[in-house]
């Protein structure tokens, strides 16, 4: 059979074409007017086809074949084509066929679902190879966002919507005997991440995608995740996710893109006087490539996801043959498991090495791959000093820091480059998002862990921190010396560590010779004359008793000298401190909300910001509005767009302010509660299927998703259910009725598999709603549920269904949030405290549409004082609900330990650091507001419509468009 192909070149942009004897071709389509879009079509016969046969070709230099077998005027019609749903179905069962990862008999949905995604990837990939080739040849600068968590969620649904496919795929599943929800819904969750910090970058990419700008994301391949959750009589268990066990539809992977990694080894100096690291482990970092595809745009950006492995060479086949089979595959396991788990637990001196690797093999392959593209684009003329003005690196927290030593390694030990030019580069190139003012995340590694897994950059971090001590004794000089000292002991990078040599001067000191054995004291002592023998007991050298005595005409008085044995000093240890080190390394240092950035430059990095004032920005988070409003939430979607008159809100968020004008409207109202109810519906089955829990969709919906931290206050949450469930028992069925709006209580996150006191608190939430769940005097009047495993598909039904969301962290310790974001966009009123961005929520939606309580976080450090001081009195409704509990209301479980956190004025783990006592009152105070508000839909139906129409300042497309100009420096570059 004779085949031929040809990529053409065109105005609008490449077009794959064409013959495939008289049964394929490849052909384009557009959609809207706007960008255009490629797809494989077969003829009913394609089947006779031998799979080896199929080619696809992408390049934009490609010239165009004239192909004699085409229709005449075909041509001219490709470019106005729209896939209809038999082309699509005719791709689905070619892959069912062709590219098969199941039995031929049935057709069944997992089967299905791999055989719709493959489809979907072929115009994915067909995108991206085009965008791939525009930066190739444009050459212009482009930002590479590095983090140790993408959470991407399912993304067949938001592959094909961005597409604009939506309704070609359902169609075409339905004539295969499908249901599109139902296929999408085989999709596993891509475990690459656990909280907020990696949702944030996956909408970044997708807003990076949508706005046509140059951009890559890199991260890790973890084979199991963070961990799949379950939760039994006993609370948290956790198991291995199982999201690659038959592979990703997704990922390519990328055999001819890998990279050298080293670990541990020796530094010497060459006869050259160069730095050599040489020795230790190697192994290497593979590619795998997930692409991106923007909404309404050709543009498909790249995710690239690195996996750990060593060559077969290095199996040892003798040891293997010998009967050691463990020694014989000690080199993969070691390698593989790199990229086994996101965060393994780090109590060992095992799991902190692991966590170390993980970090740097993120940041040197991903290096590697930025600079090996620099070279390629700037042909045999490359100038490193213009590196900063192709390559913008952000580091996504503190776990990419290594990359700073690293870019410095690679430019120094490898490129030839001066210290000098070197640091020049580094420093132009590379920016830093702070997340966290706790100090348990700003990260500090063993500087002796450091020191022994990566020699090499022990040495740069050490000259990186002599040159930061210079400048700092240099900005304020010696003339206080001990605010110079002050200074010096918290902004530099290494930790307990002595000052270098060239500054230790300034801070000597007169010696008082002290022996360095013994503290001699001298002790004058009147002894009186006595005829007694005073006995001293002692050994002599044989180690044999003897007696020291006293004559009874000794003098009145002797100078005794007495020697005393001194407690052995207790030496800190000597740390890295990852956080500094980014602000000393990166040009711009932002905060994720205007309150957080306050804090970070006011609190956090004060010094620093006082040193260099210019590297601080803010730049609140936002949340991809196609994801967590288009695509999730369709019944909302309409009503948005049907009010607005446009659907341009998807791109352009500022024209959900025009629904404020319609927030009184009956009308209006009415559709938006039908929309409310009918996501409502969809939960009860799901929790109904998940838990076994039936509830009603009249009730509100008060729902708490978030990773499970005491800081985040869960258990001020569940503190309030119960005293809400203490009043309800006391009351008749008649007073409960009139006192309380019927709530289902939903709880979901993780607690990590080591933070105990986390997994208590998810326990503790378990056996009350076993409690409250099982009471017949209270039906549906309360329920509370716990979700299991919580993730971003999970989340994609609860908050279009939420009526009340909980963001109750202490003040001053969220940076941001987004799932505050993410509720208020689908018309969910917060309740919650000035922290992160709820107080420019709370501006956005307005004040009466927003229920707040609790200390204010310039409070928070006088409270902490107040309970040290022992002067706090907790409230007596908080003591009553802590009795409660311990009478055994909930089961027989000892929470003493839970309750124990909230009690005592100081101590580890006591004292109530995070205050849910100090703002219980005022909490369960706020509540009552809620329920009153509820029982006047009319009002709540309001709240909601302005929060939806406030809620456009936190689209990722805003947030992204302030990094692009303000940190990277990029522009959007459209495909043609």
């Amino acid at each position: 059979m004779a085949t031929s192909w040809y990529c053409a070149n065109t105005a609008n942009g490449v077009e794959l074409l064409k013959h495939y004897g008289s049964n394929t071709r490849l052909i384009r389509f557009s959609c809207r007017n706007t960008s255009s879009k490629l797809f494989l079509t077969r003829t009913a016969d394609f089947r006779r086809l031998k799979r080896g046969c199929f080619h696809v070709k992408n390049t934009l230099s490609e010239k165009v074949h004239e192909d004699p077998i085409t229709d005449q005027g075909a041509e001219s019609n490709l470019s106005s084509f729209t896939p209809g749903a038999a082309s699509i179905a005719s791709s689905i069962k070619y892959h069912a066929e062709f590219t098969p990862l199941f039995s031929p008999e049935r057709f069944e949905l997992p089967k299905a679902f791999f055989a719709t995604a493959q489809s979907v990837r072929d115009s994915l990939l067909i995108n991206w190879n085009a965008t791939y080739d525009i930066y190739e040849k444009m050459n212009m600068k482009q930002a590479y966002y590095l983090s140790m968590e993408f959470l991407q969620g399912r993304a067949l649904l938001n592959a094909i919507g961005n597409l604009e496919l939506n309704g070609a795929y359902a169609e075409a599943l339905k004539k295969l005997g499908h249901n599109l929800e139902n296929v999408a819904s085989q999709e596993p969750d891509a475990a690459l991440g656990n909280g907020g910090l990696g949702r944030l970058a996956s909408c970044f990419l997708d807003s990076l995608a949508t706005l046509n700008y140059p951009a890559w994301g890199y991260g890790l391949r973890y084979k199991y995740g963070l961990f799949k959750q379950q939760i039994t009589k006993d609370g948290q268990e956790e198991a291995a996710e199982d999201w690659l066990e038959i592979g990703s539809p997704w990922e390519i992977v990328r055999n001819d893109v890998s990279y050298p990694i080293k670990f541990y080894g020796n530094v010497t100096t060459g006869s050259d006087g160069k730095r050599y690291w040489s020795g230790g482990e190697d192994i290497k970092a593979v590619a795998y490539d997930v692409p991106i595809p923007g909404y309404k745009t050709k543009t498909t950006i790249n995710l690239r996801l690195w996996s750990t492995q060593v060559p077969s060479a290095d199996f040892d086949l003798s040891a293997f043959n010998a009967g050691e089979h463990t020694k014989a595959c000690e080199v993969q396991v070691n390698a593989e498991k790199i990229c086994y788990v996101l965060y393994p637990g780090d109590e060992s001196e095992e799991g902190k090495a692991l966590r170390l690797k993980q970090q740097y093999t993120l940041c040197s392959a991903s290096l590697q791959d930025i600079i090996a593209r620099f070279e390629r684009r700037s042909g045999d003329h490359i100038k490193w000093e213009e590196f900063p003005e192709k390559v913008a690196v952000q580091m996504n927290d503190t776990h990419p820091t290594l990359c700073i030593p690293e870019l410095m390694r690679v430019l120094i030990d490898l490129k030839g480059l001066s210290w000098k030019e070197a640091w020049n580069i580094t420093k132009r190139t590379v920016a830093y998002t702070n997340h966290t003012v706790l100090p348990e995340a700003l990260e500090k590694w063993s500087y002796e862990l450091m020191q022994k897994l990566l020699p090499r950059h022990v040495e740069i971090i050490e000259a990186i921190d002599e040159e930061l001590v210079h400048e700092i004794v240099s900005k304020y000089g010696s003339l206080d010396l001990d605010k110079l000292e002050e200074k010096l002991i918290t902004m530099r990078i290494l930790e307990n560590f002595d000052l270098p040599s060239s500054v230790a001067d300034l801070f000597t000191k007169p010696e008082i010779p002290v022996d360095d054995d013994t503290e001699t004291v001298e002790v004058h002592d009147k002894v009186e004359a006595s005829d007694k023998v005073v006995t001293n007991d002692e050994e002599d050298e044989t180690g044999k008793k003897t007696s020291a005595k006293t004559e009874a005409a000794a003098e009145t008085e002797i100078d005794k000298k007495t020697t005393v044995k001194p407690e052995p000093a207790v030496i800190p240890p000597k740390k890295v401190r990852m956080a500094n080190l980014c602000v000393v390394g990166g040009h711009a240092v932002n905060g994720v909300a205007e309150i957080h950035s306050e804090i970070v430059k006011e609190e956090v990095f004060n010094d620093f910001y006082e040193l260099w004032p210019e590297k601080f920005q803010n730049k609140t988070n936002g949340v991809t509005p196609r994801r967590w409003i288009r695509f999730c939430n369709p019944p909302l979607s309409s009503i948005i767009t049907k009010w607005t008159g446009t659907e341009d809100w998807v791109l352009k968020t500022e024209k959900l302010a025009e629904l404020r004008k319609f927030a009184d409207n009956e009308d209006l109202q009415t559709e938006w509660r039908e929309a409310k109810t009918s996501n409502k519906i969809k939960v009860v089955s799901f929790l109904k299927e998940k838990t076994g829990y039936s509830v009603v969709p009249d009730a509100m919906f008060d729902i708490q998703v978030k990773r499970i931290h005491e800081y985040k206050r869960q258990l001020l949450n569940i503190f309030g259910i119960v005293y809400r469930y203490k009043k309800m028992k006391e009351m008749t069925a008649a007073e409960r009725k009139t006192n309380f709006v019927p709530r289902v209580c939903i709880f979901g996150g993780k607690a990590f598999a080591t933070y105990v006191q986390a997994k208590r608190i998810v326990k503790f939430i378990t056996d009350v709603g076993a409690t409250i769940n099982h009471d017949p005097e209270i039906g549906d009047l309360l329920k509370v549920i716990f979700v299991p495993d919580y993730n971003v598909s999970v989340a994609e039904l609860l908050i279009p269904a939420s009526d009340l969301s909980q963001h109750i962290s202490t003040a001053g310790m969220e940076a941001s949030g987004t799932s505050n974001m993410k509720f208020a966009m689908n018309g969910c009123i917060q309740i919650g405290t000035l922290d992160g961005a709820n107080v420019e929520i709370r501006e956005e939606v307005g004040e009466e549409n927003f229920f707040l309580f609790g200390a204010q976080a310039h409070e928070i450090s006088g409270l902490r004082k107040e309970r040290a001081d022992g002067k706090f009195v907790p409230d007596e409704r908080f003591e009553e609900v802590k009795k409660f509990i311990r009478s055994s209301a909930f089961g027989s479980y000892n929470y003493d330990e839970l309750i124990g956190s909230l009690e005592g004025n100081e101590g580890f783990g006591r004292a109530d650091y995070f205050l849910v006592g100090k703002d219980f009152p005022s909490y369960i105070e706020c509540q009552e507001k809620v329920d009153e508000a509820y029982r006047d839909q009319k009002r709540w139906t309001k709240m909601s419509i302005l929060n939806t129409a406030g809620s456009y300042k936190f689209s990722s497309d805003r947030t992204i468009h302030e990094y692009a100009k303000d940190i990277w420096n990029i522009e959007p570059v459209e495909l043609p």
